[in-house]
């Protein structure tokens, strides 16, 4: 289960860091536009930390995407 886990955070944080490049955003910019952490961002790019479903909901409004686009483990 546990790796099952790493996985889960690791695609999350690859598909965070990739759609808030895309936007342009810092992870500074992203931060104030979610009423997140700055530190926190950071960690969830890198699978560092469990996302809850409200924090992911304020990230995907914030990028101007959907939850299940943080989720969905990408084939390219």
């Amino acid at each position: 289960m546990a790796s099952q886990e790493s996985e889960i955070l690791s695609i999350f944080g690859d598909n965070l860091r990739r759609i808030r490049q895309e936007k342009g955003y810092s992870q500074r910019e992203l931060s104030s536009r979610c009423n997140v952490d700055n530190a926190d961002i950071s960690r969830m790019e890198k699978g560092d930390i469990n996302v809850t479903l409200r924090t992911a909901a304020q990230l995907a409004d914030a990028l101007d995407t959907r939850v299940i686009d943080l989720l969905i483990k990408r084939l390219v």
